[in-house]
């Protein structure tokens, strides 16, 4: 269980890194963020 656990949380992690990364800088400024803040955000919405 935890094996499925972890991949379910990486891929979780993944898909909000990708989003993210799509968003414009201007987008990514609405919502309080930078380019270089994305792995962290990603990392806390889990």
């Amino acid at each position: 269980m935890h094996i499925l656990e972890n991949y379910r949380r990486w891929r979780m992690y993944r898909k909000t890194v990708d989003q993210l990364s799509h968003l414009s800088d201007a987008q990514l400024h609405d919502i309080g963020l930078n380019r270089s803040s994305i792995h962290q955000a990603a990392r806390r919405s889990l």
